[in-house]
This record gives C-alpha cells, structure tokens and sequence, in this order.
C-alpha cells in the first residue's frame, strides 16, 4: 500500500510563510506527478501547485510568485513552500501523488490534509 503524509501545517500571521511537506512510502515503484490542493470551508478542492517527475512545474494563477513547490526524488517528498500568506488562503492543503506501485498499477493517492490558518 501506499501513504502520503503531510506536516508543517498550523498558524501563520498574514504576510508570513509556511512550508508544507509530504512524503510518499509503501510499495512505490515510480512516482509521476506530485502536488498541492486545497479545500476552503465549504468549497470545493482546488488545485495549488503540481510537480512532475521532471520538476516541471504548474501553479494557481492566484499564488504565483509567493509559492513554490519542490520535490526530493531521493526521498520521494514534495514541499510547498508559501509566502505572503492571506487570511483568506486558510484552508486544509492536500498533498496528491500519481504514483506507480509494483504491479504494475497507476493510481492516484491523496494525503489526510493539513489545516494552514492565516490570522492575527
């Protein structure tokens, strides 16, 4: 099986910087791309960033040049690296990854989320 953990969330004053880790484990045999989603309280997913393989890379229009996301093939780990956060960029963050197991079989995993807050 597969798992996708996520850590770094928690409380950021607006205007400070968090950074979002998430590290894949299981029976991975290559992963392909990674990223971020979030879910605002009563809103649907949406994307934030996504990495391939590659590290081509792909962001929300609304967090371009504050974001940036990063990945360690090495250790099979995406970061979110946020700056200039908003109050209104309170949210759970997501970690996503299509990953190939041993099989072989392309799935699509999701992390349990981590809640960022931007408030005073």
């Amino acid at each position: 099986q597969v798992q996708l953990v996520e850590s770094g969330g928690g409380l950021v004053q607006p205007g400070g910087s968090l950074r979002l880790s998430c590290a894949a484990s299981g029976n991975i045999f290559i992963i392909y791309d990674m990223g971020w989603y979030r879910q605002l309280p009563g809103k649907q997913r949406d994307l934030v960033a996504t990495i391939t393989n590659v590290h081509t890379t792909t962001y929300a229009d609304s967090v371009k040049d504050r974001f940036t996301i990063s990945r360690d093939n090495g250790k099979n780990t995406v970061y979110l690296r946020m700056n200039s956060l908003e109050p209104e960029e309170t949210a759970i963050y997501f970690c996503y990854a299509r990953i190939t197991t041993l099989g072989p079989v392309v799935s699509d995993y999701w992390g349990q989320g981590t809640q960022v807050t931007v408030a005073s």
